[in-house]
C-alpha cells in the first residue's frame, strides 16, 4: 500500500500576503488560480520578472508599506495611509517627513523599547528560577 501525498494549495491572497505582494497587482493567471507549496517555494527561490518588479517598485501591501516607514499598520492609518503605495511614493513620504510620520515612529520606538523591556524582565526572573 502506498501513501499518496497530496499537494498543499492555497489561495492566492495567501500567497501573495506570503510572498509580500499587493494581490491587486499580480499579473492574471496568478490572481485566478491555487498556488501550491512547492509553486510558492519554487517563487520564493528563483523569483519571475513580474515578482521582482513588485516587490522593487510596487505597488506594496500596507504591512510592507508600514515596515519601509518604519510604523504600525495602526500608525499608517491614523496617518491617512489606507491604500497600497508605490516605492517612489513611499520615498517622497520619507522626504516629506510629514508630523504623523515621526509620530507614529516615535510611538513605534516606545513600543520596541517596552518589549524589550518585557523581554529582559521574562529572562531574568527565568534565570531567578532556575538558579
Amino acid at each position: 500500500m502506498t501513501s499518496q501525498q497530496n499537494s498543499q494549495t492555497m489561495k492566492p491572497a495567501t500567497a501573495a500576503k506570503k510572498l509580500g505582494v499587493y494581490l491587486p497587482a499580480t499579473p492574471d493567471e496568478f490572481r485566478e488560480g491555487v498556488v501550491s507549496r512547492s509553486e510558492l517555494n519554487a517563487l520564493q527561490a528563483d523569483p519571475p520578472e513580474w515578482l521582482r518588479e513588485l516587490r522593487r517598485n510596487g505597488p506594496h501591501p500596507r504591512p510592507v508599506v508600514a515596515a519601509k516607514l518604519g510604523v504600525s499598520i495602526a500608525g499608517l492609518a491614523r496617518g491617512g495611509v489606507t491604500e497600497a503605495l508605490t516605492t517612489a511614493e513611499i520615498e517622497a513620504i520619507k522626504a516629506e517627513q510629514p508630523e504623523w510620520l515621526e509620530r507614529e515612529r516615535a510611538t513605534q520606538a516606545e513600543v520596541r523599547k517596552e518589549a524589550a523591556r518585557i523581554k529582559e524582565k521574562h529572562a531574568a526572573e527565568a534565570a531567578r528560577r532556575s538558579a
